[in-house]
C-alpha cells in the first residue's frame, strides 16, 4: 500500500511539473490503451468463435460453387473484416492527437514562461525554469504516449490482417 501512495505521489508531481496539459496526453494514453487491449481481447477470444461459426455456415451449404455463394462468402468475409478493423482508425487517430497534445502543452508552457518574464523580468531564473518544464515535459509525455501505442497498433494492425486472411483461405471457393 505504501509502494501504491509513493507512486501516486511521483505521479501527482510529474503532472503538477508538466501542468494541466498532461491531463488530456493521460486522457488520450488511456483512451488508446482501453481500445487496444479491446481489440487484442477481441482477435484472441471472439472472433475464434466467429470464424468457426463462419466456416461451419459454410461448410454446411451444399452450393459453394454457385455465383450467389461467392456473393454470400464475399458478404461473411466482409463483415468478419469490418468487425476486425472496428476501432482501428480510432486507435490511429488518438496515437496521432498524443504529440500534439503535448504540443499545446509547449505552447501553454512557453505562455508561462513569457508572462513570467513580462511580470517579473529575466532575473528570476527558478520561475523561468518552471515554465520551461511545464513547456518540455507535456512534449515529451505525448511522444512517448504515441511511440508506445504505434508499435502495438502496428502490430495489432498486422494480426488484424493475418486473421482476416486466414478466415479467407478457410472458405474455399471451388
Amino acid at each position: 500500500m505504501l509502494y501504491l501512495m509513493g507512486l501516486w505521489e511521483t505521479i501527482r508531481d510529474f503532472l503538477s511539473t508538466g501542468g494541466d496539459v498532461l491531463y488530456f496526453v493521460m486522457g488520450a494514453l488511456f483512451l488508446m490503451w482501453v481500445l487496444m487491449i479491446e481489440r487484442f481481447w477481441f482477435l484472441t477470444a471472439v472472433f475464434p468463435k466467429m470464424k468457426k461459426n463462419i466456416i461451419a455456415n459454410w461448410d454446411s451449404r451444399k452450393d459453394t460453387t454457385s455465383w450467389y455463394a461467392h456473393r454470400i462468402r464475399e458478404a461473411w468475409i466482409s463483415e468478419a473484416a469490418d468487425k476486425l478493423n472496428a476501432r482501428m482508425l480510432l486507435i490511429k487517430t488518438t496515437i496521432a492527437m498524443c504529440p500534439l497534445i503535448g504540443l499545446l502543452g509547449t505552447v501553454t508552457g512557453m505562455i508561462t514562461v513569457f508572462e513570467t518574464m513580462a511580470t517579473q523580468g529575466t532575473g528570476n531564473p527558478r520561475l523561468m525554469a518552471d515554465g520551461i518544464s511545464m513547456a518540455t515535459i507535456p512534449t515529451m509525455a505525448g511522444m512517448v504516449a504515441a511511440l508506445s501505442g504505434m508499435f502495438f497498433a502496428t502490430r495489432l494492425e498486422s494480426q488484424v490482417k493475418r486473421a482476416r486472411d486466414k478466415l479467407i483461405d478457410s472458405l474455399p471457393h471451388h
